[in-house]
C-alpha cells in the first residue's frame, strides 16, 4: 500500500484532511458532507468545499449520498446537498465518492439524473443487486470488509464478477474491520484482508490484484 485517501465530513475534518496531506507524502484527501450532516446544507459549504478543493491533493468530493438506515438528517435535505455535491464534483472535473445505504433507488436515480458520464466510486460497495446497473454505467465499485463476512454472497458474488477496470479495495476505517479482524477497530493496514479475499473469490494471485486495483485508483484519482 503506497496510497491513502482520508475521508473529511464536514469543514473540519475536511481541513484537517488536507492537513494530513501536506505532512505525509502517501495521503490524499476526499472532502465533502455525509448524509448524517445534510440538515442545513448551505452554499456556504459550497464554498469551503471549493477553495479546498483547489489543494493539490484533494482527489474527490465526497462521501456524499443518502442514508435511509440511520435517517439523521432530513431526506429531502440529504438528496439536496447530494446533488449539489455532484454538480460541484462536475464542476471542479474531481470524481464523486457516494455513500448509500438502503437508499439505492433514489441514489441510483440522483446519479442518473445529475452525475452523466462523471466518475462516481461507490464507497463500500452495498449495491449486489444493482451490479447490473452500475457497470453500464461505468461506476467503480470500492469493496470493504464486509465482502469478507461469511453469509455476503451476493456481496461475494458481485466481488467476484465485477468488470477488473472496476475494481477497488478499501477500509472504511476506522469501521468495518474485515476477517479476520472484524469486531475490533479498523486501520488502513487491513486493506490487504479484503484484497486477498476478492483475490480468491477472482482465482487471481493477491499481487496480480494489488496492481490492478492500484492502477484503478491511480486512474481515478489521478496521481
Amino acid at each position: 500500500m503506497e496510497r491513502i485517501v482520508t475521508i473529511g465530513m464536514g469543514r473540519e475534518s475536511a481541513e484537517r484532511a488536507v492537513t494530513l496531506t501536506d505532512a505525509h507524502p502517501g495521503v490524499y484527501a476526499a472532502i465533502g458532507v455525509h448524509p448524517h450532516d445534510a440538515a442545513g446544507f448551505t452554499a456556504a459549504d459550497l464554498e469551503w468545499m471549493r477553495a479546498l478543493a483547489g489543494q493539490p491533493k484533494v482527489v474527490a468530493i465526497g462521501e456524499c449520498g443518502l442514508d435511509y438506515h440511520h435517517d439523521h438528517s432530513p431526506r429531502d435535505q440529504q438528496a439536496a446537498a447530494f446533488v449539489a455535491q455532484i454538480d460541484l464534483a462536475r464542476e471542479v472535473g474531481l470524481p464523486l465518492v457516494v455513500h448509500t445505504r438502503d437508499a439505492a433507488e433514489d441514489t441510483l436515480a440522483l446519479l442518473g439524473e445529475h452525475a452523466g458520464d462523471h466518475p462516481v466510486i461507490l464507497h463500500c460497495f452495498s449495491l449486489p443487486e444493482h451490479l447490473d446497473e452500475v457497470v453500464r454505467r461505468g461506476y467503480l465499485l470500492s469493496f470493504a470488509g464486509p465482502v469478507t463476512f461469511r453469509r455476503n454472497h451476493e456481496l461475494q458474488r458481485a466481488a467476484a464478477l465485477a468488470p477488473p477496470e472496476l475494481l477497488l479495495v478499501e477500509t472504511d476505517s476506522p469501521y468495518l474491520a474485515p476477517v479476520p479482524r472484524r469486531g475490533r477497530p479498523n486501520r488502513p493496514a487491513n486493506v490487504v484482508h479484503t484484497l486477498r479475499f476478492i483475490a480468491d473469490l477472482r482465482n487471481m494471485p493477491a499481487e496480480e490484484l494489488d496492481a490492478l486495483t492500484s492502477a484503478n485508483a491511480a486512474r481515478v484519482f489521478g496521481w
